[in-house]
């Protein structure tokens, strides 16, 4: 029977694993809510700012998990607003709407 190390003295914070906290992905949250998907940016933003809270209070799983949560709102940000830029850009060349000449012509009917 192998024994096993005792446990940390209480009072003591647990020790991180080895490495770095995880990469909290902030920058492309923020880029995302600007340019792509502003419901699901903000809600990446919000996990982003989760993750080294929970890192430095020792919830190193829990931290993890936010940043993987982060990534994956940030993903999915992506191409809804990839998918929205592709069907607006349908939508106005089937109706014209990138016709220079009706949009001269609709200014000048406006002033």
């Amino acid at each position: 029977m192998t024994a096993q190390p005792p446990p940390p003295p209480p009072g003591y914070p647990p020790q991180p694993p080895a490495g770095q906290a995880p990469n909290n992905h902030l920058v492309w949250s923020i880029l995302v809510t600007l340019f792509c998907c502003l419901p699901l940016g903000i809600v990446a933003i919000i996990k982003s700012t989760q993750v080294n809270g929970l890192w430095q209070s020792g919830q190193y799983a829990e931290a993890q998990a936010a940043a993987d949560s982060a990534r994956k709102f940030v993903m999915w940000s992506v191409i809804i607003g990839i998918a929205v830029d592709i069907i607006y850009v349908i939508v106005m060349v089937a109706s014209g709407g990138f016709n220079a000449g009706s949009n001269a012509a609709m200014l000048a009917a406006m002033f």
